[in-house]
């Protein structure tokens, strides 16, 4: 429960480890339908062996009836599983919902997945990966920040023939590319090396444009299946098993799962993807989207996939709240197109947000699916960072301590490309739930303290530089 004298949000991630919490709690979320389907009760029967003390709760009509359950049980991880002809778009946002209302601020109270998949078995495939993938190599077919990388490659959707790459142990080079990248970024996929693919562009619940401004190839899928076709007409498939994870930051309609030709379906299935993100409605707004590769790719080792796709979510409603308050609970339906235009306080004028905002967070707030087991880590390989986050805790006193290691640059967008890139709140997430806050210093950041989060604003760590401290007492919750 959020102290609501505060201002919202502090950063997440610091010296305390993820393992801090030796048995963090789980809650396993299915419908009498899928479980009474005997396939579909083997992927709730291998989340159980995986998390031998995770909780079940199950659900007849909607969703929706898991939330009195679900607040009671308040934990770390909820993992939604789904046959995918649950997986509506209705479905998707009624879970941002539920999660949000576990107490009573305004942010997601739990780290919540959907783990669906074209079928049981490749859901219980999903579900049973133990191992934790460090992230070496990225490839993307939209600008990605390569410095903040082992090695990866990106091509230009935008500027036909740019090639973008980092070798391992080497710098960023700009080369020459094919014109039509399709079969380069299929091959790159098939790579075992490859541990994250990213895309951006024209996109629809079938089919992947691969250009934006020229003329370039497609990724279509069929049937659980995933297949490229060249500006030629060549068509080839794409297979991978190497477990991997997928960013659709800046597509239409990548996680709508509309029947079994999804693209989701097909990305989960047939090219080795554990988990992913992806709009479920037309984008044109982005800080969903995008916004992720801040907390993720641009702050590498910091924060696993679940915890960076969540921190951006936490950034979005902190938005909301604290310059369009009087959103801050408002429902659209999703996909709706009938939303409010709000003006922002006298703070979001000052930082330049207008009516136009206050549609595009409400449009997003609830739009975007994540897919996979909530509690499987993967995270980029660790590289040096632009600040350094710390925590550290004694006899429930709190300091969180942010360290700028770029000058007056320490805070700035690293990448800019897409939509509502940069200004992404510092956050730090803490090892367990805490209630009874008393701030003791850094009032001026403006830092908002949630049970499990720590924020402060990324305009006011810009202008306190010499002084990013945050330290209050708070209580275990029991």
């Amino acid at each position: 429960m959020i102290l609501r004298t505060l201002i919202f949000l502090v950063p997440f991630m610091g010296t305390v480890s993820r393992s801090a919490e030796a048995e963090p709690s789980y809650t396993i979320i299915v419908s009498e339908a899928a479980k009474s389907d005997s396939a579909w009760a083997e992927v709730v029967d291998a989340l159980q062996r995986k998390y031998p003390q995770a909780a079940q709760i199950t659900w007849t009509k909607d969703v929706s009836e898991s939330l009195s359950a679900l607040a009671n049980q308040h934990p770390k991880f909820s993992c939604f599983v789904a046959k995918p002809s649950e997986v509506t778009r209705e479905y998707v946002a009624s879970v941002h919902q539920i999660t949000r209302r576990l107490d009573q601020d305004p942010y997601c109270d739990t780290l919540w997945g959907i783990l669906t998949g074209y079928d049981a078995a490749n859901a219980k495939r999903i579900a049973t990966q133990q191992e934790d993938l460090t992230i070496q190599r990225v490839s993307s077919g939209t600008e990605v920040a390569l410095s903040m990388c082992k090695e990866g490659v990106w091509y230009d959707e935008l500027e036909q023939y740019k090639k973008v790459e980092k070798r391992r142990g080497g710098s960023v080079t700009h080369q020459v590319g094919p014109g039509d990248t399709t079969r380069v970024l299929a091959d790159s996929l098939s790579q075992p090396e490859t541990h994250l693919f990213v895309t951006s562009g024209h996109a629809t619940e079938r089919n992947w444009q691969i250009g934006f401004r020229y003329k370039n190839g497609y990724f279509q899928s069929k049937a659980g299946q995933m297949f490229g076709k060249t500006t030629d007409n060549e068509q080839f498939r794409i297979h991978s098993e190497t477990a991997k994870v997928y960013l659709a930051v800046g597509n239409c309609l990548m996680g709508h799962i509309d029947g079994p030709d999804a693209m989701a379906l097909a990305w989960l299935n047939d090219v080795g993807m554990n988990q992913m993100l992806g709009y479920t409605v037309l984008t044109w707004y982005g800080y969903s989207g995008w916004g992720v590769l801040d907390y993720f790719v641009e702050q590498p080792g910091r924060y696993s996939l679940t915890e960076a796709f969540h921190a951006n979510q936490h950034a979005l409603i902190h938005r909301i709240d604290r310059y369009f308050p009087k959103l801050t609970n408002y429902q659209i339906e999703a996909g709706s197109r009938n939303l409010p235009s709000v003006n922002p306080t006298q703070e979001g004028e000052r930082l330049g947000l207008t009516s136009f905002d206050s549609r595009g967070l409400l449009w997003d707030r609830d739009t975007v699916a994540f897919y996979g087991d909530p509690a499987w880590t993967a995270t980029m390989a660790e590289m040096p960072k632009a600040y350094d986050q710390n925590l550290t805790i004694e006899n429930n006193l709190y300091t969180l301590t942010i360290t700028p290691n770029l000058d007056d640059r320490s805070f700035e967008a690293i990448n800019t490309n897409g939509s509502q890139r940069g200004g992404r709140p510092i956050l730090h997430y803490l090892p367990t739930r805490v209630e009874n806050i008393e701030i003791l210093s850094g009032q001026e950041l403006q830092p908002v303290i949630a049970d499990d989060f720590i924020l402060i604003p990324n305009h006011l760590a810009k202008s306190n530089q010499k002084n990013l401290r945050v330290q209050f007492r708070a209580s275990p919750v029991r």
